[in-house]
């Protein structure tokens, strides 16, 4: 079986006109199927998928050959990387590429774009020009076309690709869970990488990350998913940035965390015995597995485990009574706010969320407000060339003495001690 024939006996006609239409009705842009090999199956494609200045481009053999060539590259990175892979062609237009995979079976892609990110201006027909030089018939008549195609910005070609990977997997009914989790794990390796090259730009020294360990816990406990996986992926970052490359250090690493995981588990009101034996079956996990990237991909879809554990118990529902105060707190800290005002967005009285608070997150609403506005402001003070009077004020303090006085309450040392310890070569520009 080709991979055309096989793409087309995954993807029916009938799948993918309801694709299209649902796809053309919010973003108005054809679509392109082709097999792993790159070369188009025509019932899988819009009428109008190549426009003019492709037609150009491929009457050319060469043009042709590279269009192809192109696809099948795009195919094999989307499918690698379990995500939409977006690019400049070789022509100099847009083009988008999302992954058709049905189990851990590629059987091609499904293309869209064909576009300008921007307006055209003599910089980018002088880039068209150069690409299709050796073209026999010359760059001119494809240079003509350029005016015909749609300008679309980067943010809504982001939007069409999520969209479609979206789409694409519910309507055509594949099996996904291989192609997500090649998606996170691509992500989670992304969002790690950038964390550690941040800390060595800033020069940051290594410590273990045992304050972010105690905000793990407590997201955990609200079964705040976002905010858990943020600070999981800083703390793996962390890990990374002194022991990248060794496994063992690596595992030895994740299973401290899983304990700590655990613990916010039973304190979210998880059965121990549950618990203990979920345990066993993750250490047995992690110690078969035989690479960085699957390891920090794994540790994510645990926490995602613990996380819905903690949400099935008693203490769970109660811990989703304070999370819009948890909410409201980390959307607001830049503000004035008062307990009336926190009670008021989590629909509770003053005195029944201060309770439960207390109860659940081991600290005060107060103690938690401080917390939220510290952390931002050591973000600020590593990240940043603004004066620790801007800080103060950018984190919710109106008085600069009193701000001063509680970093070094909670941190151990004033804003500018720290600011100075933990940055071994200041930003250009910093001030005091």
């Amino acid at each position: 079986m080709t991979d055309d024939m096989g793409l087309t006996q995954l993807l029916t006609e009938t799948k993918f006109a309801a694709i299209e239409r649902a796809f053309r009705e919010h973003f108005q842009l054809a679509l392109e199927a082709t097999g792993r090999d790159g070369q188009a199956v025509p019932p899988l494609c819009s009428a109008d998928c190549r426009p003019g200045f492709c037609v150009r481009v491929q009457a050319d053999p060469l043009g042709g050959d590279r269009c192809a060539a192109e696809r099948k590259r795009a195919v094999e990175i989307a499918a690698e990387t379990g995500q939409s892979f977006i690019t400049i062609c070789h022509a100099g237009i847009v083009l988008v590429c999302v992954p058709v995979v049905d189990t851990d079976r590629v059987y091609g892609g499904m293309f869209f774009g064909k576009c300008l990110w921007e307006p055209v201006t003599p910089i980018p027909v002088r880039d068209v020009e150069r690409r299709l030089r050796d073209l026999e018939a010359g760059p001119e008549a494809a240079v003509a076309a350029l005016l015909n195609l749609p300008v679309i910005r980067g943010r809504q070609i982001h939007n069409a690709a999520e969209f479609l990977f979206d789409l694409l997997y519910e309507v055509g009914g594949f099996d996904a869970r291989v192609i997500r989790w090649r998606r996170q794990r691509s992500r989670q390796q992304s969002e790690i990488g950038e964390f550690i090259q941040q800390h060595k730009k800033l020069g940051a020294e290594w410590q273990y990350p045992l304050k972010s360990e105690r905000a793990l816990l407590q997201k955990v406990k609200i079964r705040d998913r976002t905010g858990a996986k943020e600070i999981l992926n800083s703390i793996l970052g962390t890990i990374l940035f002194k022991d990248i490359g060794d496994l063992g250090i690596l595992k030895v690493r994740l299973l401290e965390l899983l304990s700590v995981l655990s613990r916010a588990a039973v304190e979210g009101g998880v059965n121990v015995e549950t618990m203990l034996e979920k345990n066993l079956t993750f250490v047995n996990k992690v110690m078969g597995i035989d690479n960085q990237e699957d390891l920090c991909a794994w540790i994510s879809m645990a926490l995602n485990d613990f996380l819905e554990l903690v949400y099935a118990s008693q203490d769970g529902r109660k811990m989703s009574q304070i999370r819009p105060a948890i909410n409201y707190i980390d959307a607001n800290y830049d503000k004035p706010m008062t307990l009336a005002d926190i009670a008021r967005a989590s629909h509770l009285s003053a005195s029944r969320l201060a309770h439960l608070f207390k109860e659940q997150m081991g600290i005060t609403i107060i103690e938690y407000v401080t917390s939220v506005r510290i952390e931002r402001a050591k973000a600020l003070l590593l990240g940043t060339d603004q004066s620790c009077t801007e800080i103060c004020f950018e984190t919710g303090y109106n008085n600069q003495s009193y701000f001063t006085r509680t970093f070094k309450a909670v941190v151990g040392m004033t804003p500018r001690q720290f600011r100075v310890q933990n940055r071994r070569s200041g930003l250009p520009g910093e001030r005091p």
